[in-house]
């Protein structure tokens, strides 16, 4: 094999190895000689002049089709690394050989055919090539294809892919690929050239009626090169062609008519200006003729696509496609327009796409989904006046629709658009009705089998889809609520009479009914909701069968959860709903006890203040009797569902408004886990062997989970519960600790593995929760007490067990603990921050240093702990020590530290070092210690941050990287500094200085001669001239954004950059578009009644 390397190796000779070697990894069955083969292949295809035996493999009649293949791949190689380094001679003769390749694997049927595989890969190459030749050296290129198209329908065919895939390139895929002002030069060519290229499609259309029948492959290659095209070409060569009649009439030919639909598809969704009215309303009429002939409008679709192949099953989902995408760019105008022929067409694509709607394919589902919910959207802000919008959730839908219709000459183009939809609206409501999507919230679901079971993995598809079809469910209730009501009391009947019940139906009915909570005004809404529990209720009683009961005790559930306001207006309500509640704590089903317990959780949080208050002919508040009874209620339910059982009690305790009855609420709350906790002490104190039981372990463990969850929900008055349990919480810490000491001293390392060490391990791990979940909603007035009687006691004990602790027994929460409490208190002193580096940051990063992979919890930790010392403490990072060289020592381990943070191939981990650094060098700009960093660490960290940004492992990090390095140049060059930051002992930094001795020594000289190099030897593949422009551009660029894209066109010049996925260097204009559009949408959401979910809504009641 490693013959292939020879240089001086014939051709014919190289040619059989090469076949042989290309067999022996396709077919071999040792795998060592596969990896062989593939390593020599590998190392022939890294070689610079490997590309000069491709023409001799490609032009042999002896290589095989894996040897050609492998030939193509070669030269596509040369192509996109090495094209710029060509005599220009020389990439004319590559040029010129691939198109004449091209020409003749495609000269006939046969040959295209049996080479498929190599024309292919040889069509990309020839686009690859075009990319970097045209226009400036191919000026000619799109005339030339025209022209060799005309010869020879399977050459016609195959230039037409090479269109397509060069309209992809330039149009699709060439941002992060290509230099930006590359692009827009290539576009403008494209765009200029255009009429060549549609003068041959037409010139294929011309041809269509004996193309029909003799080639159709040609017709629908062309087709599908058009709709590569439509969505940038101008618009004349659509609206003022006879293009759009063509396309249509091709939807009578079963043969093309998907391909023809397709670019109807992109025709149909362009936003045009209204000078192509006409031609827009002609469209929509010629096609409904057309698709009425064919399809009539009264077939099942839903039954026919389960039913039919992929061709008619793509069919169905273009035409989802086209009357979505139609309707979204040019519905105004339809509304506007009273003809009756654009009327009957608008109301059968409607019909059309509802009938597409039931088809069971999910995909084809939410394409339809999306022109609903915009139609709903539309047709609400139109049809909702003012007026109404301020009457808020007490407006009546008769008064809604004289609204609508007094106001209709001012608010609508057309008086009668709602009575125009109604009947469409109306089947779209039954349609989501029957179709809506599982909640977030909804746990017991249907597996494959038809069983009932509770949900492991939450379906993030599922609840995309619920999220969409709930707005739009909620837009059409706002539009009609009484045609909503009867449709689901309707279906509710027939779940109660039997005729149509089943698992199914009873939950989209019930998820249906939940979604809408706040579109109705709150009189319609209480008369509904009164009905729909009531036959919930009955229907509960009546059905036998656990499976049965667990499925509708589930959207009982669900539904009384999503209805708040209902629930805080009525309190009998309320409190049957809560003991029906408690009765399903008691439903042993899998996933009812979970539901039972997240659906209290919601309505305690939410309904908070209710519990606290004594209610009319009630003689206490029901917390207390709930509290009273709380040992029955609890008595069935697993460790984590009672933790969530007491984080509802802590979330309506903490609405108490009377302090010494929280407090004595508090108190009665505990009272069965800290009589629990207090027996156990009570026992350690005569046997501490009673500590080294794992029951008594597993105890302390969800003790303390409970006393989380409640500080987590109770927030300051949780201080009367941590005031009682704290100095035995850190006595429990402190033994346990010494117990796995002397473990790990008696057993070394292995001790910390054992079972025994592990539940130990958890123990302290939930103390540590527990005082920062405290620590997380503590009250700032406690502050000053907090750190007295909190933080300083657990000083000690726990720095200390961190520090003397071997690596594999030290707790990563302690990392936690200590970044919340720094955090809390928006920064500690001195000593307390040189005892804190010296106890935890030195021996992690010991732990963590050494790989990327070891204690993934600890690292990052680590780094929130650094970041918060960081941020509030930033001083005291030059102060770790009296001695001047150890403090030195020590602020270069946080140094290296945040270095070695952001080198993290770990994404998470590297943009938390990215912040740390960002943060620090903006602390240090106006800091007195900014000449002492910028002369012991520029170079350093320069060095560094030019590793990450180059290497394509950390493109995510782009942006915090650019930020950083724009930062640190500017400060280093501006003149500021009053110090070198370079060594005067160092002859090559005092030659960056002076450049060469030629000038005055400076900073400025320092930072870009310095720059020079580095670039220079990292990327020889780049020009002294490229290198010069690009740090020209790195110190001169001063606004961010101006930096930024300098730095992308720079990384997309490196070799390692124009190999991959560079969306990554664009992912801060996304994350931006991101957060304004998320912005955007609350404001959205909040205009509308029901919108917001009701787990989001504030609890405004009192």
């Amino acid at each position: 094999m490693d013959r292939l390397l020879d240089a001086s190796l014939p051709d014919a000779d190289f040619i059989g190895l090469l076949n042989l070697a290309m067999e022996c990894v396709y077919t071999s069955s040792n795998m060592q000689e596969r990896n062989v083969a593939q390593g020599t292949l590998t190392q022939f295809q890294e070689r610079p002049d490997a590309w000069m035996r491709v023409d001799k493999v490609l032009d042999s009649p002896s290589s095989s089709q894996p040897s050609r293949f492998f030939a193509v791949q070669v030269l596509g190689e040369m192509v996109k690394y090495r094209w710029k380094t060509l005599p220009r001679g020389t990439a004319e003769t590559v040029r010129n050989y691939v198109v004449n390749k091209v020409i003749e694997l495609s000269s006939t049927d046969d040959v295209m055919a049996r080479e498929k595989m190599c024309l292919t890969k040889l069509n990309v190459v020839l686009v690859m090539i075009v990319k970097q030749e045209w226009p400036a050296h191919w000026r000619t290129f799109i005339s030339d294809l025209v022209g060799a198209s005309k010869t020879s329908a399977s050459l016609c065919e195959n230039n037409m892919a090479i269109l397509a895939l060069l309209s992809e390139e330039v149009f699709e895929f060439s941002q992060g690929v290509m230099k930006q002002d590359r692009i827009v030069e290539l576009k403008n060519q494209f765009n200029d050239e255009f009429a060549a290229v549609f003068q041959l499609c037409q010139y294929v259309f011309e041809q269509a009626e004996a193309l029909k029948a003799s080639r159709p492959s040609l017709l629908v290659g062309t087709l599908q090169t058009l709709e590569r095209f439509l969505m940038w070409i101008p618009l004349g060569y659509i609206y003022e062609t006879q293009l759009i009649e063509v396309l249509v009439s091709f939807i009578q030919h079963p043969a093309l008519r998907t391909a023809a639909l397709r670019c109807l598809v992109e025709v149909g969704a362009l936003n045009v200006s209204s000078m192509y009215a006409t031609r827009i309303k002609t469209l929509l009429v010629m096609f409904i003729d057309q698709l009425v002939a064919i399809l009539p409008v009264s077939t099942d679709i839903a039954s026919a696509y389960d039913a039919s192949d992929d061709a008619t099953q793509g069919f169905v989902m273009a035409l989802a496609l086209f009357f979505s995408g139609f309707f979204r760019s040019h519905v105004a105008l339809l509304d506007l327009d009273g003809s009756a022929e654009v009327q009957r067409a608008t109301r059968l694509g409607h019909e059309y796409l509802v009938n597409i709607s039931s088809v069971s394919d999910v995909e084809v589902f939410k394409t339809c989904l999306e022109w609903w919910h915009r139609l709903a959207n539309d047709l609400y802000a139109s049809e909702c006046s003012p007026v109404d919008l301020n009457m808020g959730s007490q407006r009546s839908p008769l008064v809604l629709g004289m609204m609508a219709d007094n106001a209709a000459e001012s608010l609508n183009p057309l008086p009668g658009r709602r009575a125009f939809y109604a009947p469409v609206l109306s089947a779209v409501r039954r349609v989501m009705i029957s179709r809506m999507a599982k909640p977030e919230e909804v746990l017991i679901v249907e597996d494959e089998n038809g069983e009932i079971v509770r949900e492991t993995t939450k379906d993030t598809d599922a609840i995309a889809l619920y999220k969409t079809m709930r707005e739009t469910l909620v837009f059409l209730t706002h539009l009609d609520p009484l045609d909503t009501e009867h449709i689901m009391l309707e279906r509710m009947t027939k779940q109660i009479d039997g005729s149509e019940w089943s698992w199914n139906n009873l939950n989209t009915l019930c998820w249906a009914i939940g979604s809408i909570s706040g579109a109705m005004g709150e009189e319609e809404e209480k008369k509904f909701l009164v009905t729909v529990i009531k036959d919930l209720l009955h229907l509960c009683e009546m059905k036998r069968g656990k499976d049965n009961k667990a499925v509708v005790a589930s959207n009982i559930m669900y539904v009384v959860g999503q209805y708040p306001r209902f629930l805080r207006a009525h309190w009998k309500f309320l409190k049957t709903v809560v003991n029906k509640n408690f009765e399903f704590m008691h439903e042993t089903h899998p996933g009812v006890q979970d539901m039972a317990c997240d659906t209290f959780l919601k309505i305690a949080q939410k309904c908070r203040r209710k519990f606290v208050q004594t209610q009319v002919s009630e003689t206490k508040p029901f917390i207390v009797e709930m509290l009273e009874t709380l040992p029955e209620i609890i008595a069935e339910l697993e460790p984590h569902q009672i933790q969530s059982f007491y984080e509802s009690c802590g979330c309506i305790i903490a609405a108490h408004p009377d302090v010494a009855i929280r407090d004595q609420l508090i108190v009665k709350l505990f009272e069965l886990p800290n009589q629990s906790w207090q027996q156990i002490i009570f026992a350690a104190n005569s046997d501490e062997s009673v500590l080294r039981q794992r029951e008594t372990m597993k105890k302390f463990v969800n003790i303390l989970k409970t006393n989380t969850r409640v500080a987590s929900s109770l927030g300051g008055p949780y201080l009367v519960q941590l005031k009682w349990i704290y100095p035995d919480m850190l006595k429990v810490y402190r033994v346990y600790s010494d117990f796995i000491s002397a473990a790990v001293a008696a057993q070394g390392a292995f001790a910390t593995k054992t079972s025994d060490a592990r539940n130990m391990r958890a123990v302290k791990k939930e103390v540590l929760r527990v005082i920062e979940a405290f620590l997380a909603s503590a009250e700032q007035k406690d502050k000053a007490m907090v750190l007295k009687e909190v933080v300083e006691p657990m000083s000690e004990p726990i720095l200390g067990n961190y520090y003397a602790s071997i690596p594999e027994a030290r707790d990563a929460e302690v990392l936690s603990l200590f970044a919340e409490i720094i955090n809390t208190m928006k920064g500690l002193d001195v000593p307390a921050i040189r005892l804190i580096v010296k106890s935890l940051i030195s021996v992690t990063l010991d732990m963590i240093r050494n790989n990327f992979e070891d204690f993934p919890d600890a690292r990052l930790n680590f780094f929130k702990l650094l970041a918060a010392i960081n941020r509030h403490s930033f001083q005291a990072l030059f102060q770790l020590d009296d001695n001047p060289a150890a403090a030195e020592a020590e602020f270069r381990v946080v140094i290296n530290a945040i270095i070695w943070a952001f080198k993290h191939t770990e994404r998470n981990v590297a943009e938390t070092g990215l912040t740390i650094l960002l943060e620090f060098i903006e602390n240090i700009r106006t800091s007195p210690y900014v000449d002492y960093f910028f002369r012991l660490f520029f170079k350093l960290v320069l060095n560094d941050l030019l590793s990450v940004l180059t290497d394509t492992l950390h493109k995510p990090g782009f942006k915090l990287q650019t930020l950083i390095l724009m930062h640190l140049l500017q400060i280093a060059s501006s003149g500021h500094l009053k110090e070198p930051i370079w060594s005067s002992e160092i002859a090559q930094d005092v030659a960056y200085a002076t450049a060469n001795g030629t000038m005055q020594a400076s900073n400025a000289l320092f930072v870009r001669n310095h720059l020079m190099h580095l670039l220079k030897s990292a990327f020889p593949n780049l020009s002294d001239a490229q290198v010069s422009e690009v740090v020209r551009g790195m110190l001169e660029s001063s606004d961010e954004k101006v930096f930024k894209g300098h730095i992308r066109d720079f990384l997309v010049q490196t070799k390692e950059f124009s190999a991959g996925d560079n969306t990554d260097l664009y992912d801060e204009e996304r994350q931006a578009a991101l957060v304004e559009q998320k912005r955007l949408e609350q404001e959205r959401l909040a205009r509308t009644p029901g919108l917001v979910a009701p787990a989001n809504l504030p609890d405004a009641m009192p």
